[in-house]
């Protein structure tokens, strides 16, 4: 699929910046795209981008309206109906990576037709995949993995393929993801696939390839969440990874969404996902430790990322802040 671009980010009626972390992906990582936000009454998330009327972005040669929130469900709610469907009038096409799909909702599906408008699903694999084989593949994987779900992943991933890059390694960015999708451009959004398939799409996503080139894969749930980890184990097994690298967010009292199941300790994670990375990869390695620090004090993060390289022997960055340098000169 080829989304046009300038993008025009839909906040909605988002409860918190953490709703809107799709719109908060591409800002962060192609601003360059993004012409601006709109946000309804009663929006509590705010990416620094101008706030623009449909009227005014489209004067101003928007091409797509995004959907950037996530919420829980992947559900169009009622009120952003009437403001997508003013887009679609307007001459934008719409873009969103929701459970729900656009194209199933009949407001919009008409006027697309009328207007002549695209609409992009780009959580639905357009495309079926193959069951997995496991069969060992040339060429590197890592894949990023978590304590829990959004703390990082796709981040993370982005700032070592960006470190991998400037260093002039062979490397390409999987995304699994809505967000990392349009970010880069394609992708498979791994949680939408048939479960029975979803080792064999993440096969099909990093395929055999030279034996110096790296895919560098986004991670998705973690196998400490009970409503995510098949989607994890998944692709644990099919990216067939010879590096994983640990994502957490330090400042969470418990599991995003269940709050009666406790975080789990970065070494039983880690162990954790080495024993199933195994199975297709026996020779797999936990490489460093990305730690989102973004609610923390500089005093209490330096302490705590250098807490936890003393007690795992890993490097310990908060790679979207710091940089993923050490974690890269682990990489061979």
């Amino acid at each position: 699929m080829q989304i046009e671009n300038p993008y025009l980010l839909f906040l909605g009626d988002a409860p918190d910046q953490l709703a809107a972390k799709t719109a908060h992906g591409i800002a962060d990582w192609r601003r360059d795209w993004c012409l601006g936000q709109f946000r309804m009454d009663g929006c509590k998330a705010d990416l620094g981008l101008p706030d623009m009327s449909i009227e005014a972005a489209a004067a101003e040669g928007a091409k797509t309206l995004v959907v950037g929130v996530v919420n829980r469900g992947g559900i169009f709610s009622d009120g952003w109906i009437e403001v997508l469907e003013s887009a679609l009038v307007a001459g934008m096409d719409l873009a969103a990576g929701l459970h729900n799909r656009l194209a199933d909702v009949p407001r919009l599906s008409a006027a697309a037709s009328q207007h002549g408008r695209r609409l992009f699903d780009v959580r639905h694999p357009t495309r079926s995949f193959d069951i997995a084989t496991g069969r060992k593949r040339t060429g590197k994987r890592l894949l990023t993995v978590g304590t829990d779900c959004a703390v990082g992943k796709k981040y993370t991933a982005l700032a070592i393929e960006k470190e991998m890059r400037e260093r002039g390694m062979n490397v390409d960015f999987r995304a699994t993801g809505q967000t990392g999708i349009l970010i880069a451009g394609g992708g498979v959004s791994i949680d939408a696939v048939v479960a029975d398939f979803i080792s064999g799409a993440a096969e099909s996503l990093s395929p055999a390839n030279e034996p110096g080139h790296w895919d560098v894969v986004e991670g998705q749930g973690s196998l400490f969440h009970a409503s995510f980890a098949g989607v994890s184990l998944g692709l644990l097994h099919g990216t067939q990874p010879d590096a994983i690298v640990l994502c957490h967010e330090p400042t969470r009292t418990h599991m995003r969404g269940l709050p009666d199941y406790a975080l789990p300790s970065l070494g039983a994670c880690i162990e954790t996902n080495l024993t199933a990375a195994r199975l297709t990869n026996p020779a797999v390695k936990c490489v460093g430790v990305s730690v989102n620090t973004s609610r923390m004090e500089p005093a209490d993060r330096r302490r705590l990322l250098l807490g936890i390289e003393d007690s795992l022997g890993l490097p310990a960055v908060d790679a979207f802040q710091d940089g993923a340098g050490p974690i890269v000169d682990r990489l061979s």
